[in-house]
């Protein structure tokens, strides 16, 4: 059934206007998770099938934001390497996932959140480093879980980190790589009719409520520990995830 906006009712809509703004802080104080914790609302809401597009055109917002204000900072010899494959992994994936239905997203979705926490986990109790070569194959990588979920920053920033990049720097460069994988994605779903204008402007909504939060967590970032927040981000995954794949059961 197509999404309206006639669908949603207000309590909802104040519902996911509330969790875009504290996933955003949450975001902005553990360097990721603004594309974990949104879906855990939106998929109840409008479907896990609309919720990647939806998530696609906001993420917009927040990459856009972050990559002005570390413009400096981006290493653009990083961006050029893992773009190409990162984008081409990225428009095939999502063109499989407008095939799915609803079941089968929510499975997709639910099942990549829940994979996401442990490997961020692997990921940085390895410490592997990648080479020039290396960075274009993860990026490849990178862009086929992005092309198919919500949340897969987490395996953007350990490749970045990987290939030897630090503190803001991946920040920065997270972003650019970001805008040109989403706009990839809200291209190739907007071309499949994955994203028609109900949907679009639901999005742009998603999308406004996440920005004031870049601002609050700059406030609250020396008052909460990284630790305690992230292993609270992880918890919220995994049952949302969990739940997620449940119901599609």
């Amino acid at each position: 059934m197509p999404f309206a906006l006639s669908d949603v009712s207000l309590l909802q809509v104040l519902l996911i206007v509330v969790t875009a703004f504290g996933a955003s802080i949450i975001g902005g104080l553990a360097g990721y998770g603004t594309g974990l914790l949104l879906p855990l609302v939106l998929v109840p809401i409008v479907g896990a099938e609309s919720a990647v597009p939806v998530m696609a055109l906001a993420a917009l917002f927040t990459n856009t934001s972050r990559a002005i204000a570390f413009r400096p900072l981006i290493h653009w010899k990083s961006v050029a390497t893992a773009l190409p494959l990162a984008i081409i992994a990225t428009v095939t994936a999502a063109t499989l996932f407008t095939g799915l239905n609803q079941k089968a997203a929510a499975i997709v979705v639910g099942s990549v959140l829940i994979a996401l926490v442990p490997l961020r986990h692997i990921l940085k109790k390895i410490g592997y480093r990648l080479n020039t070569p290396g960075l274009a194959v993860g990026g490849g990588v990178y862009g086929f879980v992005t092309g198919t979920s919500t949340g897969a920053g987490v395996i953007l920033v350990s490749i970045l980190m990987s290939a030897g990049l630090t503190g803001s720097v991946v920040v920065a460069t997270d972003a650019a790589i970001s805008i040109a994988i989403g706009l990839a994605k809200v291209t190739t779903f907007s071309t499949l009719g994955a994203l028609p204008l109900p949907l679009f402007i639901f999005a742009l909504l998603v999308g406004c409520s996440t920005v004031p939060g870049a601002f609050v967590a700059k406030q609250l970032a020396g008052e909460i520990s990284a630790t305690a927040h992230t292993w609270m981000l992880d918890a919220a995954v995994l049952i949302g995830g969990a739940v997620m794949v449940l119901r599609a059961l």
